[in-house]
């Protein structure tokens, strides 16, 4: 490790702590879900003067403080606070330190390092100096010396003087900015006055090559999207994105790039490049053609797909321009070919051409067609059983309840029941909301029946998606332990007298403006339950906006507090791309980030210094999203890449880019002023908290 490494994380946790967020009430769930320390590492630095004393700076991820074991006669280990030094003076000789790293719920990880304290000059240095395979313009230095502790690397870029330290045997690195030749000094020390040094001429060269992965693209429907490329959907299956159609000969090849595990297609020197897809698609559907391009070089693409069998004379391309170093993100209409006279029924091809001709080398990724959303159906949003009388009913023909109906009593004796929520989101997907507690039977292991901690599968724990056909008036629940009204029925008939099915299809009616829902089922032969739904409506539907005052937004390091940072009245005016965003609550479970064509941006999104600009991918309002809200726990939960409340770096991991982006998002949420005001807290990671305020529109 390096002392230059040691310093830089010291900036970045004070820059972490004055650009975070807030969240729970106190909230101290984060300790059931911590780990012991990782990365566990030391500096030694020496002084030269043969006095044996030697500095140890220890460091890791996760940790809030280290006990030293020196390896001497010294009876007690030494507790060093993060980001904190301890001086220790060694006799000449070799030391095996240990290092325990203890976590904040003191959890431990141990390290050791072999010390050599030596009052003789370093020999034998051997230097390895090397560019990153990586990261453009990074150079790293390997020392290894006899009778050497560390070493001091000077990379002899103008106007940094200051080496970069690393243990004998570690590695030092450093960032040019420009590539080029430049004097390399290494200085290997010991506990010896002298030192030992290597210098030498070493040319830093940049890699052509993108650093960071494209924008993640937001959650579709599979009905949505038409996947040739992306590891975010599903591709077509067997294509070969590298079919030769003779641009080898031309001076251009092919790689698939791996970026930390992202891969991208790479096309160098490209003269013209095809992809043949396993088997043809139909994107007439589609609406729109998007495309991730990266490149170093000053060029244009032109972008074909090709129908099947088509002839050179009937190829019909559109060409975009590419801005160097960047990430290139285009969604191009489809009527931009088929304008001109391209037919999207049986595409099984497609070819890039490069200009100029051969020279330019691109990446590509999240090669898609997709479309918008189907619009809503009627039955998408939350339902639960009508409170009322017959809301269940079971007898010997459709819609009957001769058998059984219950009345107003069981709307209250079976309160767990007619609490719980069936949730139809926008996106096809569909769950059971039990909460803690539900109506059980004997056969679920509940004696006598009554309300009991939900059984699995159907405690609303599996994935499940559903199918509405309106025509045919029935609902398909796709996903086993996935129901309405009770669990036991179902087509084959009740359980535990059949198998769990994988599936379940009822009869609907959709009334009232589709704010009720009659559902009907006969499992097996002659029996036939009936449940009443009604549409719940949330008191957070509607469309909200942050509230255009001092206080809007606010961060700092407990529940509620603006510590840290805290938006004034200024700020209105300054960011009014941010105050006119609108968060809208469906009332059929979809939400929304309405974005406009501007909104306020920060410098991981690309815009240097913050400001207003153009909505960035995956925060741009173009991702399927939905919500979920429980006033009992005042939890929001949204679900879907991109979707998020008040500023889109706060999520529960921590802020962006620091960590991944989210597929989901939770919430603390408090209303007040008959439902009008919102305040919404997140826990950005651990003690940094974001809070917002909302009104309604």
């Amino acid at each position: 490790m390096k002392l230059f490494k040691y310093f830089l994380s010291a900036i970045l946790v004070v820059t972490a702590i004055w650009s975070c967020t807030d969240e729970d009430f106190g909230s101290l769930d984060f300790l059931s879900t911590a780990t012991a320390p990782t990365n566990v590492s030391a500096l030694f630095n020496v002084t030269q003067d043969n006095t044996g004393t030697v500095t140890i700076t220890p460091n890791s991820e996760g940790a809030v403080s280290y006990d030293i074991f020196y390896g001497d006669n010294t009876a007690s280990p030494s507790n060093v606070k993060q980001g904190k030094s301890i001086v220790h003076v060694y006799n000449e000789g070799t030391y095996t330190v240990k290092i325990a790293a203890i976590g904040i719920t003191g959890l431990k990880t141990e390290m050791t390092h072999n010390l050599v304290v030596s009052f003789k000059a370093p020999q034998n240095l051997v230097v390895v100096i090397q560019n990153d395979l990586a990261v453009s313009k990074k150079v790293n230095v390997t020392a290894t010396a006899d009778f050497a502790m560390l070493f001091d690397v000077y990379f002899g870029e103008a106007g940094n003087d200051e080496p970069v330290s690393a243990n004998n045997g570690g590695t030092a690195s450093y960032i040019y900015q420009e590539a080029g030749t430049y004097t390399i000094r290494v200085v290997s020390k010991s506990a010896a006055i002298q030192t030992t040094e290597y210098t030498v001429s070493f040319t830093v060269t940049a890699i052509l090559q993108p650093l960071a992965s494209a924008p993640t693209p937001p959650s579709r429907a599979a009905s949505d999207v038409i996947s040739i490329y992306s590891a975010k959907y599903v591709d077509v299956a067997g294509s070969n994105y590298n079919p030769d159609w003779g641009q080898s000969g031309q001076g251009s090849s092919y790689a698939e790039f791996d970026l930390n595990g992202d891969k991208m297609l790479n096309y160098i020197k490209l003269s013209y490049q095809g992809i043949d897809l396993g088997s043809a698609i139909n994107a007439s559907s589609m609406e729109f053609l998007h495309i991730d391009i990266w490149t170093a070089d000053d060029m244009s693409i032109d972008i074909y797909p090709l129908p099947n069998g088509v002839i050179p004379a009937n190829e019909r391309f559109v060409t975009k321009t590419l801005v160097a170093n960047q990430w290139n993100s285009f969604n191009i209409p489809l009527s931009d070919f088929t304008s001109q006279g391209l037919p999207l029924g049986n595409l099984k091809q497609f070819k890039f051409v490069g200009a100029p001709w051969a020279t330019g080398t691109v990446f590509i990724d999240n090669l898609y067609f997709y479309k918008a959303p189907e619009p809503a159906s009627g039955l998408e949003g939350i339902w639960k059983l009508a409170p009322e009388a017959g809301a269940l009913k079971v007898g010997p023909s459709y819609g009957s309840g001769e058998w059984w109906s219950s009345d107003a009593q069981a709307v209250i004796d079976r309160a767990c029941l007619f609490d719980d929520e069936y949730v139809f989101s926008i996106d096809g997907s569909f769950s059971n909301v039990l909460g803690t507690s539900t109506f059980l039977e004997g056969w679920q292991g509940k004696s006598p029946d009554g309300c009991g901690t939900p059984v699995a599968p159907h405690n609303g724990s599996a994935a499940a998606t559903y199918i509405y056909d309106a025509t045919a008036g029935t609902i398909t629940l796709n996903g086993a332990g996935a129901y309405l009204g009770i669990p036991k029925a179902n087509n084959a008939g009740e359980l535990p007298n059949v198998a769990v099915p994988s599936s379940i299809v009822y009869d609907v009616v959709l009334s009232d403006n589709n704010n009720t829902m009659t559902v009907v089922i006969e499992t097996g032969s002659g029996v036939f339950w009936s449940f009443k739904l009604v549409r719940y409506i949330s008191p957070i539907v509607g469309t909200w906006k942050l509230a255009p005052e001092a206080g809007a937004l606010k961060v700092g390091p407990s529940y509620g507090s603006g510590d840290w940072w805290s938006s004034d009245a200024q700020a209105v005016i300054d960011r009014a791309c941010l105050f006119d965003d609108e968060y809208v609550f469906s009332s059929n479970g979809s939400f929304s980030n309405v974005l406009g064509t501007s909104t306020f941006l920060e410098g991981w999104q690309g815009k240097s210094p913050d400001g207003c600009g153009t909505p960035v991918a995956p925060h741009n309002g173009e991702g399927a999203a939905t919500y979920s809200y429980n006033p009992t726990t005042g939890k929001v939960t949204l679900n879907g890449e991109g979707a998020y409340l008040g500023i889109p770096k706060a999520n529960n991991s921590g802020e962006l880019p620091n960590v991944a982006v989210p597929s989901s998002i939770i919430y603390d949420a408090v209303l007040s002023d008959n439902n009008n005001k919102m305040t919404i807290v997140i826990e950005a990671g651990s003690g940094v908290f974001w809070s917002f305020k909302f009104v309604k529109n």
